[in-house]
């Protein structure tokens, strides 16, 4: 009896332990994704004016105030990656569905990775089935899906590589396609898509800063609108992230 009084303990006392730890790192992870990420906002702020009054500068001085805004965008988008992903872990990303104009939409998101394909030589391609599409969903965790896929493609492709982004409304459902030519993904790596925290064999092709959060956080993204995320790939030629979204009429 005495033996099955210890062990409880024991048990209860290594739980406490593990809650303890589990407490900490997301304290950790809070105090990274926040206090870090406010000097990170005012540097790109500031980066960004002296950009847009660059006249005075030579080109190189532009050239590499233009990487250090690269840079801190890099910061940011990790940062970003760590907020969701203890908003995951917490079950506390919020759904407030609202009216979107796909087709401006997503405009707009691919403008956001412009100047970084541009200093990468990447072709970007975008082709809508519809001028107006309009939608009905979560527009911040619509961005993180698209978002983080597209930032993959751009992080991970060479120069003189495409990027191709469509849209085909199929019945009822809607699917956004985001096509690389990265090299696409072995078989073992396949088969651990989407899993938190994993890397694979491609590198980023510009130094940036990988956290193996993407791809974990666009599918939780896209469970969370009641969207599907599906990859169809071929080892040395590229990948296809395939998002099929519900649509009402």
């Amino acid at each position: 009896m005495s033996e099955k009084i210890h062990n409880s303990a024991d048990a209860d006392a290594l739980i406490q332990q593990i809650e303890a730890l589990n407490a900490e790192k997301q304290q950790l992870i809070s105090l990274v994704s926040h206090d870090l990420r406010s000097p990170l906002n005012r540097a790109f702020a500031l980066s960004e004016l002296l950009l847009m009054d660059a006249d005075s500068l030579t080109d190189f001085q532009k050239d590499y105030l233009e990487r250090m805004r690269l840079v801190i965008a890099d910061g940011l988008s990790m940062m970003r990656n760590l907020v969701d992903y203890r908003n995951i872990e917490f079950k506390s990303v919020d759904v407030m569905n609202e009216r979107i104009n796909l087709t401006d939409f997503l405009n707009r998101l691919v403008r956001e990775f412009q100047s970084v394909a541009d200093k990468k030589k990447l072709i970007i391609e975008v082709t809508h089935s519809s001028p107006d599409i309009i939608i009905t969903t979560d527009k911040q965790c619509l961005d993180r899906v698209v978002g983080n896929l597209l930032s993959n493609a751009c992080k991970f492709s060479s120069p003189d590589q495409k990027i191709v982004l469509t849209t085909t409304l199929t019945g009822k459902n809607l699917q956004i396609e985001i096509k690389d030519e990265i090299g696409g993904f072995t078989p073992d790596e396949y088969q651990t898509l989407f899993t938190k925290f994993k890397k694979y064999s491609a590198q980023p092709t510009a130094n940036e800063s990988s956290t193996g959060l993407g791809l974990f956080i666009a599918k939780s993204m896209a469970n969370r609108i009641g969207a599907s995320l599906e990859c169809k790939t071929v080892e040395g030629i590229g990948s296809t992230f395939i998002v099929t979204l519900p649509v009402s009429n």
